[in-house]
């Protein structure tokens, strides 16, 4: 059994005796054991191998055994005999689904992606850990394997659609991941009936040979309900948002307000005249801020809220943070990281209250530098809470509104003054540095008061939101330099440069466009700002800015340092959002745990009379347990994208649901092998036009141009382009949307781009229409006169209300009656059902997070990922006819705010002041005249918005 003598004495036996009344072998020694043996060893094996009789033993190496093989160390086999995990040709990872059946694994060890087929994953849900063996095939690029394990199940129950069709009842799953069907046994319904909204607990997991089973154990109500969006997303995305009771009842131990004890042994800074600057509807503030000139510079205080106070190492609140890992900010509703008690309360820096703070003071140089600085626990007392809107108003503003506002807030205007002089000074280093700064459009969404859209506005930028942004980035900065100073083992919000194949592919876009990124075979944050100033003032700068902000990669937490790209930082962390984030919760306590010690340095200021708290009471990790956090929290921050973009898909979708036939102008947002996505300009809503539904032609998909080209017309599809374009089709189960080009306002490829077969014969046409008859082009010409005249007198028109099988409602004009039947029968093929694309649901599948200082709460999503393919594709393009494609996935603008938008504006993503948006004007298209559809009037009435579930 052994290769050689095994070895005598466990090297850990000492750290298990304390651990454990019945001391067992520790996983290392375990290890070492198995990797001296010559076949797997059965649990019955090792126990001989150790001399273990006692019962009590024998059993904690079972479950140690089955522990271990959980956990990825260990694998048995059909005989229950386990060998080393990384001995064999597996590898470990999560599963995760696609909509369209297969899926992938995601390597534990981070290294590419395993692509699972359809059969593989009948085995598995989508988040399941799992072995898989590789294959040795691929499929597009990718290895392919085979599940030999399921490790863990992570799914035991989930939401979904509930059917009884001819006596079969099964749920639908919600998540668009999981596509297998959930059995549910008769009489296991729960009283659900057909369509309703249910939660299913899972029963018997899948496996290749039958379907999963189930039991419905909450009937959630009917599927177009109110607010039934948001509870679908939680459910089907596993966002926890029921406090369990031990956290109920620890929340309620704690005061309503700062005890006078916990005042002491802190320094007291409530004297200063700190405010907050926050969003109109922004009820948890987590920071304020106070500035004061000094000789050479400034001095910045940022008092960010002491939640490492109240929230204790793994107390009930601690794990359900940990748990929740962000808050999540759904449109118009919250799931709150914390309880209310405290995220709106006990730790939120309400004005004109005392509260515990850890602040952050810093110097800095009229160069906008950092020159010191020091982390200290204090107690504060806000001053003033303040608006975006309004600190715009007294800083930039004009008029009454301005000498108002200036003379309420009058004992903070100085102090407001000079936080915009010290913003302009880190502006200018921010230039300096070379930090990444996309200017794009956020938008917010308004309800009415029955929770339906009202209007979708563009959020406006001020100083004041850049001010604070400012503030936020020194501080993560030096929170990140305090935990590399000090040796901590600390997360850092890494972002890493561009990959090579994205940037190939930026810079053959850049090339189409007589552009080009400086910085070679590795640019830096400065080289990408200085193609953002090269293309301002562009018509297509916006879409530049988005194929740029498509080729960075993913921002994540991390134990390693390797520096942040976008932000052009050496270290950055998050410090100062431990409300709604737990990784800088636990930056907190990284902090504190150096303050509360005896070690000697100058980056802390302490209280003489603040006794030393050993470090194991508050920052007692090792360097595993903090991967293991780094993961959790880049996966929940993932998870919350997911979900509310989930949310915010839907409801766009129904509100255009009765708006099909309706006529908007929009822009290509972005190109991909089976068509366009538009974006529609007034509305920040996308969807898609399949490429069945462009001009008849082939259409050959160039991805580093991003355009399809007509093989035969030569008419080019590409981003930015400006669409007429009908609504066709709404699939508010799917969240897809469905466009039909009105206008055909394409573009030629220039000659000098045409290759050189193609060029051959464009010349060979463009000679024989110059051979034919003079007399055939003037016939032409007065047949175009003779159109255009009859288009003036015609009355008729078409309106938003139409449907999409679109009948002429001018059949009285005798001269359009081919036009008429024409068009109703291009419309009436939008009624065919929709042919699914898989490279539709593929780029939807995945978002892209950069970073938000202070910013979009957690990260956000990027626009859409484009079809990597190497190699031009051409499609043939039949008659036109609807398509189910439809991308969910958020627009870039988004995830720009990470590296250049400030903290909070994702929090109130969904309230603005009312804006009007305007129809397009009337427009002849194709010799009819048609209304557009004008955006639903607006309500007098917002609903109010919910602060916590």
């Amino acid at each position: 059994m052994s290769k050689r003598k095994s070895p005598f004495k466990d090297p850990f036996a000492a750290r298990e005796a304390e651990k454990y009344e019945n001391p067992i072998p520790s996983r290392e020694y375990i290890l070492e054991l198995l990797d001296m043996a010559d076949a797997p060893v059965t649990h019955e094996q090792m126990c001989t191998m150790l001399k273990l009789t006692g019962e009590d033993q024998i059993e904690a190496l079972r479950r140690r055994l089955i522990a271990m093989a959980r956990d990825g160390q260990l694998i048995s086999n059909r005989r229950d005999a386990y060998v080393r995990l990384d001995k064999i040709d597996v590898v470990r990872g999560r599963v995760q689904g696609h909509r369209d059946g297969y899926g992938f694994v995601i390597p534990a060890d981070g290294g590419e992606d395993i692509y699972l087929h359809n059969r593989q994953m009948r085995k598995v849900f989508d988040g399941d850990e799992v072995v898989v063996r590789l294959s040795g095939e691929q499929y597009r690029g990718k290895e392919e394997g085979a599940i030999i394990e399921v490790l863990t199940r992570n799914t035991t129950q989930l939401a979904g659609r509930f059917f009884n069709e001819e006596g079969v009842q099964f749920v639908r799953p919600e998540n668009p991941r999981i596509t297998q069907d959930i059995m549910i046994p008769f009489g296991a319904y729960g009283g659900a009936t057909h369509g309703q909204i249910v939660v299913a607990e899972i029963t018997q997991q899948p496996d290749k040979n039958r379907l999963p089973t189930g039991r419905v154990i909450q009937v959630l109500g009917d599927h177009m309900a109110p607010g039934m969006e948001i509870e679908l997303a939680i459910q089907a995305h596993g966002i926890p948002s029921v406090w369990p009771e031990a956290v109920i009842a620890e929340a309620a131990r704690l005061s309503h307000e700062v005890e006078e004890k916990d005042k002491l042994h802190r320094v007291d800074v409530r004297h200063l005249p700190f405010v907050t600057i926050d969003g109109e509807d922004a009820r948890d503030f987590d920071d304020a801020v106070l500035c004061e000139r000094r000789k050479g510079g400034w001095r910045l205080y940022v008092a960010i809220a002491d939640v490492s106070h109240y929230v204790q190492v793994e107390s009930a609140l601690d794990v359900e943070a940990r748990a929740r890992g962000n808050s999540v900010y759904f449109p118009d509703y919250v799931v709150p990281m914390l309880p209310e008690a405290l995220s709106n309360g006990l730790c939120s820096l309400n004005p004109h209250v005392d509260r515990l703070c850890m602040i952050c003071e810093m110097n800095i140089s009229n160069a906008g530098r950092i020159t010191g600085y020091q982390f200290y626990e204090g107690v504060m007392h806000s001053h003033a809470r303040l608006t975006y809107t309004k600190v715009g108003e007294i800083l930039t503003g004009e008029g009454d509104t301005r000498a108002a506002l200036r003379e309420e807030y009058k004992t903070v205007v100085p102090q407001l003054e000079l936080l915009h002089k010290l913003y302009e000074c880190l502006r200018a280093a921010r230039d300096e540095r070379g930090a990444i700064d996309f200017e794009t459009v956020e938008t917010r969404i308004q309800f009415n008061e029955e929770r339906k859209i009202e209007r979708i506005v563009p959020i406006k930028r001020n100083d004041a939101h850049k001010l604070i942004e400012e503030c936020m980035l020194c501080a993560n900065v030096c929170a990140a330099t305090f935990i590399e100073k000090h040796n901590l083992i600390g997360l850092f919000r890494v972002h890493e440069g561009p990959t090579e194949t994205k940037l190939a592919n930026l810079r053959a876009y850049l090339s189409e466009l007589g552009l080009g990124l400086a910085g070679g075979d590795k640019p830096t944050p400065g080289d990408y700002q200085q193609l953002l100033q090269m293309i301002q003032g562009r018509s297509d700068g916006h879409l530049i800015q988005t194929v740029m902000l498509r080729s960075l990669r993913q921002a994540m937490y991390q134990v390693e340092n390797h520096g942040h790209f976008g932000l052009g930082y050496e270290a950055y962390t998050h410090f100062t959002s431990p409300i709604r984030r737990y990784p800088d919760l636990l930056v907190h306590r990284a902090i504190r745990s150096v303050i509360r010690s005896t070690e000697p340095t100058t980056h802390v200021r302490r209280v003489e009379t603040a006794k030393p708290i050993p470090r194991k009471f508050i920052y007692p990790y090792t360097a595993a347990e903090m991967l293991v956090f780094g993961e959790q929290c880049s996966r929940t921050e993932r998870r919350a994208d997911e979900a509310t973009r989930d949310v915010v898909s839907w409801l766009k979708c129904e509100y255009l649901r009765d708006q099909v036939g309706a006529i908007y102008d929009g822009h290509v947002s972005a190109v991909t092998s089976f068509g366009l996505f538009v974006e529609l300009n007034e509305l920040y809503v996308e969807g898609l036009i399949h490429i069945t539904s462009l001009p008849h032609d082939y259409y050959r998909f160039e991805p580093a141009q991003q355009r399809l080209v007509g093989e035969r017309t030569r008419k080019v599809f590409g981003l930015g382009d400006g669409l007429v374009v009908r609504v066709v089709r709404v699939d508010l189960d799917n969240r897809k949307i469905d466009f039909e080009l009105e206008s055909e306002a394409a573009i030629r490829r220039p000659k000098s781009q045409v290759k050189p077969k193609v060029a051959k014969r464009d010349a060979k046409v463009a000679a024989k229409k110059a051979a034919k008859p003079a007399t055939k082009t003037a016939a032409v010409d007065k047949t175009a006169a003779v159109n255009k005249t009859s288009t003036k007198k015609t009355t008729g028109t078409k309106t938003a209300g139409t449907k999409a099988a679109g009948k002429k409602t001018n059949a009285a004009a005798p001269e359009k009656k081919a036009s008429a039947k024409k068009s109703a029968t291009k419309l009436a093929a939008t009624n065919t059902p929709a042919t699914k694309t898989v490279a539709a649901k593929a780029t939807a599948a995945k978002t892209k997070t950069v970073d938000a200082p202070r910013g979009a709460k957690g990260s956000v999503a990027a626009a859409p990922k484009k079809a990597g393919a190497k190699k031009a594709t051409a499609v043939k393009a039949p008659a036109p006819k609807a398509t189910s494609a439809k991308k969910t996935a958020t627009s870039a603008s988004k995830t720009a705010s990470e590296v250049s938008h400030g903290r909070k504006n994702a929090k109130a993503a969904s309230k603005a002041a009312p804006a009007t948006v305007q129809p397009s004007p009337s427009r002849a298209t194709k010799g009819k005249t048609v209304t557009r559809a004008a955006a639903p009037a607006a309500k007098t009435s917002v609903a109010k918005p919910k602060a916590t579930k």
